[in-house]
């Protein structure tokens, strides 16, 4: 039966709170991929109508977690979603309206495009620009970690119930390990949010707080 009477957020601190799932673990080598943590996303109050933020301190969480993977020789990996000027390469995704603060109008080289200024990207870092839900689809982020022997993926960004989610679902497809930081992810909302790190956490990743990240990466050999 369907427990109605549940907010999202309360079905997932109930599954946190019960018997623990057995985890995918951490492999041999990991990475951290950053989805989309551009302006258009992460500056509510400049595009209210896109923003999200679920903690406050994801940024400073995320420099934390890029930090940590650098000093251990980790590949560290940001995506970011844009457009060409006429925005067709969004395809039928972005069919569904035409507003000046909808998907297919992020244009490349614009505001929305940019990655937060409060994130510490390296020269050594790795940006992908996608065009879909997923980092995966259509661009080089499997072969590239395919090449650096990646076996395990971190995952942080947004949206949590959007790209978050379709990235770990075609990660798990393609035989990696992956792992959502749950403090690093936002959405719009928080039923989509927690409903999303529910499901990851029931199939497709192993959700866990910041600090387990941490552990689980500072354990692995550099």
């Amino acid at each position: 039966m369907i427990e109605s009477d549940l907010s999202a957020r309360q079905v997932f601190a109930a599954f946190r709170a019960g018997p623990q799932r057995a985890r995918f673990g951490f492999g041999r080598r990991p990475a951290l991929v950053n989805i989309d943590p551009q302006r258009a996303y992460t500056e509510p109050a400049s595009f209210p109508a896109t923003g999200y933020e679920t903690d406050p301190r994801q940024m400073e969480h995320t420099n934390t977690l890029a930090t940590l993977c650098r000093d251990r020789g980790f590949p560290v990996i940001w995506t970011y979603v844009a457009y060409v000027e006429s925005g067709e390469d969004c395809g039928v995704w972005g069919g569904r309206s035409n507003t000046p603060d909808s998907l297919q109008n992020i244009r490349e080289g614009s505001a929305r495009a940019q990655l937060d200024p409060r994130l510490h990207i390296a020269a050594a870092d790795i940006i992908i620009r996608k065009r879909m839900a997923s980092a995966f689809f259509e661009t080089h982020l499997r072969s590239l970690l395919t090449f650096h022997g990646v076996d395990t993926v971190v995952v942080t960004g947004g949206s949590t119930s959007g790209c978050v989610r379709a990235t770990v679902v075609e990660g798990l497809s393609c035989g990696f390990r992956m792992i959502v930081a749950e403090e690093c992810v936002a959405d719009r909302h928080e039923s989509p949010h927690f409903a999303s790190l529910y499901d990851m956490a029931v199939k497709y990743a192993d959700v866990l707080p910041l600090c387990d990240v941490l552990q689980g990466l500072e354990s692995m050999p550099r």
